[in-house]
C-alpha cells in the first residue's frame, strides 16, 4: 500500500515534460485570477485546439457527428465542452467536472467611502477564508463595471509593476494586546476586511476631499461615476504572479489553485484526448465556494440544458434518452484534496492523507464528521477507476479530508451524482488550502493531467 514519490521515477526527459507542464499551468494562472477572466484563457484554448460554439452550430442549423468538439459558455463564468464519441449518447459520457471560483474578497454596491483622510473600499469575503491572513498583503482589484447603457469596462489594477497595489491594514504589534488574546475567527471580523485605495485630498473640495479624488480618477480613467459601483463585479485578489517554490523548483505557489488547479488539468487532458467512443466532455463551473448555487453553479440546470442541446443536433434527443444519457454517464469530480502538513500533523490520519509528489488524489468520500453532505463512489466504480490508472502507468493515492470529527468539505460531485452516475472525487493535494497563496506539486500536476485523460479515453462502466 506504500506509494513511491513519483519524482524518484523521472528521467531528464520527463521532468523537462514536467516543467513545461508547469510554466504553462502558472501562465493559466496568472491569467485567469476571476471566472470571466479564466473562462476567457479557456475559450482561447478551447478555439486554437479546434472547438466550435455550441450556440452558433444550433443558430446555423449543423449536426454533430463523431470527432466534433463543442462548446458552451453561460454568463462568462461556466464553460462546458464536449468532444463527440461514436458510441450513441445513451450509453454515456465521461465527464471531468472542476471549478474555477476561488475565495476572494468581493467589492460590495456602495462601497466607497472616507474616514479620517483615508478613502476605502467596503468588501464582503467570498467562500472560506481565514480573514486574518487577508491583511497587509498587496491586493490586485479585477472585475467588470457595467454601465446603464450596457458598456462593459473590464479593472485589472495591480498586476503589472507599474501598477499600483491595495492593501487592508492591521492594528500594530504595539498595540494589540487586547486583539492578541481573542481567537483567531474574530482577530480580524469581515466588516473590517475594507480595502485602503486612497490618501491624497483633491484640491478645491472641503468634505470627502480624498474621496472626490478617487472619483475624479475612476471618471477620467476609466469613465466610471460612483452609482456604477451598483452594477459592478469587483473581486479583490493578491496581488502578483505564481512562483515556483523551493530551492529545487518542485513546487507552484500561487493564488487560486482550489481549484483551478484542478480545472487546467481537466482542460489540458480534454484538448489532448484523441478520437474515445463514449463522448468526452469538461464542465468548468462557477459558485462552488458558496455551495454550487446560482445561474452559474453546478446546482443550475445549464449542463442538463447543453447536453439536451447536443443531443439534439447529434439526432439522438428525447427526454428519455436525456435521461438515459446522464444516467450512464462516469464523472471525476475534480477537485483539490488537503496534503499533509508536518507542521500541523494532528490534523490528519497518515495512512489516509495525500502526500506531495505521490500522483492523483481520490477521494472516495469527502464530507464532514459521518460523511455528511457528501457523494461516497461505489467500490465497483472505484475498482474500474484504479484498473485505468495503473494500466496508464499514472500514479495516484486515496486520501481523507482530515482526521474524522476534525472538519470536512464539499464538492460538486454529489450534485452529478443525483442523475444516478458514477462519481468520485479526483484531484490534487494543495498545501494552505484557501489562502490567498496556496501551493502544489509539479509532478501531482502532470500525474493528474495523465490520469484525466486517461479517463476520458478509457472509461466504460
Amino acid at each position: 500500500m506504500k506509494k513511491e514519490n513519483v519524482w524518484t521515477k523521472y528521467d531528464e526527459e520527463k521532468t523537462a515534460q514536467v516543467d513545461a507542464l508547469a510554466k504553462e499551468y502558472r501562465d493559466f494562472l496568472d491569467n485567469g485570477k476571476t471566472e470571466r477572466e479564466c473562462v476567457d484563457v479557456i475559450v482561447n484554448m478551447a478555439e486554437a485546439a479546434g472547438y466550435r460554439e455550441l450556440p452558433k452550430l444550433i443558430q446555423e442549423g449543423k449536426k454533430l457527428s463523431a470527432g466534433d468538439k463543442v462548446y458552451a459558455v453561460l454568463m462568462n463564468k461556466t464553460v462546458v465542452m464536449f468532444q463527440m464519441g461514436t458510441k450513441p449518447l445513451t450509453q454515456g459520457l465521461n465527464i471531468l467536472g472542476a471549478h474555477i471560483d476561488s475565495p476572494r474578497l468581493d467589492i460590495k454596491q456602495n462601497p466607497l467611502y472616507e474616514d479620517t483622510e483615508l478613502a476605502l473600499l467596503d468588501t464582503h469575503y467570498y467562500g472560506g477564508v481565514k480573514k486574518y491572513q487577508w491583511v497587509t498583503i498587496p491586493l490586485a482589484l479585477h472585475g467588470v463595471v457595467v454601465k446603464k447603457d450596457g458598456m462593459a469596462v473590464e479593472i485589472n489594477i495591480g498586476e503589472n509593476e507599474d501598477d499600483p497595489v491595495f492593501f487592508i491594514s492591521d492594528l500594530l504589534v504595539h498595540l494589540s494586546a487586547e486583539q492578541m488574546e481573542k481567537k483567531a475567527s474574530k482577530v480580524i471580523e469581515g466588516e473590517a476586511l475594507d480595502i485602503i485605495v486612497g490618501s491624497r485630498p483633491l484640491a478645491g473640495e472641503e468634505k470627502d476631499a480624498v474621496k472626490a479624488g478617487i472619483l475624479k480618477l475612476l471618471k477620467e480613467t476609466y469613465e466610471i461615476e460612483e452609482e456604477d459601483f451598483i452594477s459592478a463585479e469587483l473581486e479583490v485578489v493578491p496581488a502578483g504572479k505564481s512562483r515556483d517554490a523551493g530551492f529545487d523548483r518542485s513546487m507552484i505557489l500561487g493564488y487560486g489553485q482550489d481549484d483551478r488547479v484542478c480545472a487546467f488539468t481537466s482542460l489540458k487532458a480534454m484538448l489532448e484526448t484523441g478520437r474515445t467512443e463514449r463522448t468526452a466532455c469538461c464542465i468548468l463551473v462557477d459558485k462552488e465556494e458558496i455551495g454550487s448555487v446560482g445561474a452559474t453553479g453546478m446546482q443550475s440546470r445549464f449542463f442538463e440544458n447543453t447536453v439536451a442541446e447536443v443531443m439534439e443536433l447529434a439526432g439522438q434527443y428525447s427526454e428519455l434518452n436525456l435521461r438515459r444519457c446522464l444516467a450512464a454517464s462516469n464523472m471525476l469530480s475534480s477537485d483539490v484534496s488537503a496534503a499533509f502538513d508536518p507542521s500541523y500533523a494532528s490534523c490528519f490520519e497518515k495512512k489516509n492523507a495525500a502526500y506531495f509528489g505521490k500522483g492523483m488524489v481520490f477521494n472516495k468520500f469527502t464530507g464532514a464528521r459521518g460523511k455528511s453532505g457528501s457523494n461516497d463512489a461505489n467500490a465497483e466504480y472505484m475498482a474500474h477507476i484504479r484498473s485505468i490508472m495503473e494500466d496508464s502507468g499514472v500514479a495516484y493515492q486515496t486520501a481523507e479530508l482530515g482526521k474524522v470529527d476534525v472538519g470536512g468539505g464539499g464538492t460538486i460531485a454529489y450534485i452529478l451524482a443525483l442523475y444516478g452516475m458514477n462519481v468520485i472525487d479526483c484531484g490534487i493535494a494543495v498545501l494552505s488550502m484557501h489562502a490567498p497563496w496556496e501551493a502544489t506539486s509539479k509532478a501531482d500536476i502532470y500525474e493528474t493531467t495523465c490520469g484525466y485523460r486517461a479517463f476520458l479515453e478509457k472509461a466504460c462502466l
